[in-house]
């Protein structure tokens, strides 16, 4: 029997504690591995959306960007139909607080006040809640949170307004119309978000020395849109710009009359790839560039990030999350060249 030097011992023990190492460096490497960045020991959260409608193209671009981020993030998202309603809106939040379903609550309000007790109820109960683009609350002049223990990923909806207000004026003096007649479509004149940008962009527009039109309702569809241009053209054969969402202006676009085809000129509030492509292809003169899917990520990573108890900011506007992804909000053909649009109208 062979009899180990000193040498020989301190050999062997040398060789087991670097096996030992080895060892216990592979588990700690498998378990950095398996870090929240994959996914992989991230806690399942589901999402409940509370979005305007399902009709409504918006909606549904802020749903794919939520649903998308949510099959990356090991979560769930489910779609709840407000039907631009805000009871039904109210009852649906309410509901889902108490069925215990959800983690985060998701609101695109229909009516940011009438929603204010049941989002109270849902944090209550501690839920995490994000108002996406509509303030919660009853200022339309602020991205901070209206509604104590919420986020907000969205518009200052009275920016929104003096934006494309803007750009009508831009048409105009484009064409070399100093005082020009510009009609704004108003969305939904029931619904205090409306209220509040119809008020910010038609004070814009008188400021800029523009003569406004803004009694006729435009909505949000394409019919809307179509049945808002005939009356109007009827009786304003002189307009020289029409601005409404970019659903209703596409609408509009079809009922021109021939002898003011070219003559007037159009802006959209919404960054569709309809939009998009109207102005690039210089049918409208501009469009408001809301980058909805990317604006619908950022409200379900920033609530199941606070819903896991990561540190996330309260606030967050889309002209952060448009700038931070090299996007122009003022669309024109300039700054639109490279883009095609996030959404289909």
């Amino acid at each position: 029997m062979r009899i180990m030097t000193k040498a020989g011992i301190l050999a062997v023990l040398a060789a087991l504690a670097m096996l030992l190492a080895v060892a216990c460096g592979g588990e700690e490497e498998a378990t950095t591995d398996e870090s929240p960045a994959d996914g992989g020991s991230q806690e399942e959260i589901s999402i409940a959306f509370f979005g305007f409608a399902k009709a409504n193209s918006f909606a549904q671009a802020t749903f794919t960007g939520i649903e998308e981020w949510a099959k990356e993030n090991n979560a769930t998202a489910t779609f709840f139909d407000g039907a631009f309603d805000a009871p039904t809106q109210v009852s649906q939040i309410q509901d889902a607080t108490t069925s215990g379903k959800y983690d985060v609550l998701i609101v695109q309000a229909n009516d940011g006040t009438a929603v204010i007790p049941a989002v109270e109820q849902a944090i209550a109960q501690g839920l995490t809640v994000v108002a996406e683009f509509t303030p919660v609350g009853t200022r339309y002049d602020t991205a901070e949170p209206q509604v104590e223990g919420m986020y907000f990923v969205g518009d200052v909806i009275t920016e929104n307004g003096e934006i494309i207000a803007e750009l009508g004026l831009d048409a105009a003096a484009a064409e070399g119309i100093d005082k020009p007649v510009i009609a704004y479509l108003q969305g939904f004149p029931d619904l205090p978000l409306d209220n509040a940008r119809t008020e910010a962009a038609v004070s814009t527009l008188k400021a800029g020395g523009a003569e406004v039109i803004d009694t006729y309702v435009g909505g949000y569809t394409k019919d809307s849109g179509r049945a808002a241009g005939q009356d109007l053209f009827a009786a304003h054969p002189d307009v020289d710009v029409v601005i409404g969402s970019s659903q209703a202006i596409a609408g509009l676009e079809t009922v021109i009359p021939d002898d003011l085809v070219g003559k007037v000129q159009l802006v959209g509030n919404g960054g569709s790839i309809q939009a998009v492509t109207a102005v690039k292809e210089g049918r409208w003169y501009g469009t408001y560039v809301y980058p909805e899917t990317l604006a619908g990520a950022e409200a379900a990573e920033v609530g199941a990030g606070a819903a896991r108890g990561e540190d996330m900011p309260d606030s967050v506007t889309v002209k952060v999350v448009a700038e931070e992804n090299g996007i122009d909000v003022k669309g024109t053909a300039e700054t639109l060249e490279e883009q095609e649009g996030f959404y289909n109208d």
